[in-house]
């Protein structure tokens, strides 16, 4: 059972997502495509039900909250903590290892199509690495510094759970690098 401070940390992740992504809440993103959004949906939905689990599995015990929750408290703490992650992610994406892994992406990206736009291909992989890392620092870096039990994920369950969580969290990236390129 989850705390009700770990309940309203989900909450708050829940809402920073869409500022990691999009800067503003999903329901102010014009897209063309509404089953995109949908997919979006859905996948930010399932990698927060992952989220649930490494709670449980770390045992989170984040500070006690004194004050009374509100959607305003929630969605300003979640813009506070998207804009940490993207300034985090920013710096991260900088260092020469961040560009030796974008460069092994490119490589295998162009390996693979015949036909590639090599400067939006370069755009694309660069920002998709950002929000990984930005989604990371969002949900995961703050989860361990409030766990009881960090070692949790290295169990072989608790491995079994961070795998499922890395691949809702990039096909959640790649859903988001749709809905923002269909804007443009």
């Amino acid at each position: 059972m989850l705390s009700k401070e770990s309940k309203i940390r989900v909450l708050e992740n829940f809402y920073a997502l869409d500022y990691v992504f999009f800067g503003k809440p999903l329901k102010k993103v014009d897209s063309c495509c509404p089953l995109v959004k949908e997919d979006y949906l859905s996948i930010k939905g399932a990698l927060m039900s992952v989220y649930v689990e490494m709670l449980k599995m770390t045992e989170h015990n984040p500070d006690a909250i004194e004050e009374r929750a509100s959607s305003k408290l929630l969605l300003n703490n979640a813009r506070v903590a998207a804009k940490s992650a993207r300034e985090a992610a920013s710096q991260v994406v900088k260092t020469e290892r961040a560009r030796a892994d974008i460069k092994q992406e490119l490589k295998l990206s162009i390996q693979e199509g015949e036909d590639v736009d090599i400067p939006n291909l370069i755009e694309y992989k660069i920002r998709e690495k950002a929000f990984r890392l930005a989604v990371d620092n969002v949900m995961v870096a703050r989860m361990l510094t409030e766990a009881a039990n960090v070692y949790a994920l290295n169990e072989w369950s608790g491995k079994i759970v961070e795998d499922s969580y890395k691949i809702l969290r990039d096909n959640l990236c790649e859903t988001a690098n749709l809905i923002l390129d269909s804007d443009e």
